[in-house]
């Protein structure tokens, strides 16, 4: 089965997740969604995460919500593995559950910029492939070009997705300034 990692805080889950869900049960042929709720993003600040349990409990209840989304399922992988957490060690951890499936990271034009400073993001690119969307102000024909460069074995491709053009820090950001964002939430 093609399997999609979709990982992140989703400190909150908007409608830029939802699209991307969409797109991958919908378009891209993904049989499965994991959308993994990651406890810790090694590269941002911890003080602006809730919890990692509460985000979890958040994204089960955002994706009930969402009947449609087929195949996608919420999971807790990383709140359960020791520190640090290291997308390798997810992605490990799944095809040891899931042998049969060909599992594929999604992630976004933003990542991919700074996807060398991941931990064995050779093996990432190798092994387990690369699946990105569009976000606004990046330009991922050239980024996936510099990676190719590097090692063409490579296996980065890009998404037609829907462009997402809200963050969760945008959203979070707004209502700490009284904004109701209620309509970008998923």
């Amino acid at each position: 089965m093609k399997t999609a990692v979709y990982s992140g805080s989703f400190n909150p889950l908007h409608t830029g997740h939802l699209a991307i869900m969409r797109y991958l049960t919908e378009t891209a042929g993904y049989g499965r969604v994991l959308l993994v709720v990651s406890p810790q993003n090694p590269f941002k600040d911890a003080s602006a995460n809730e919890t990692g349990v509460a985000r979890y409990k958040a994204a089960i209840e955002a994706v009930a919500r969402h009947p449609e989304l087929k195949g996608v399922e919420v999971s807790d992988i990383e709140l359960a593995m020791t520190p640090p957490h290291y997308t390798i060690r997810t992605l490990d951890t799944l095809r040891s559950m899931f042998p049969e499936d060909e599992i594929t990271l999604v992630v976004g034009a933003d990542n991919l910029e700074s996807f060398p400073r991941w931990r064995d993001y050779s093996r990432i690119l190798t092994e387990y492939g690369i699946a990105v969307y569009p976000r606004k102000g990046y330009h991922r024909g050239h980024l996936k070009a510099r990676l190719i460069k590097e090692n063409p074995n490579y296996n980065i491709s890009l998404m037609n997705a829907p462009l997402v053009t809200i963050s969760s820090t945008e959203i979070r950001d707004a209502m700490a300034a009284g904004k109701d964002m209620t309509k970008w939430l998923m």
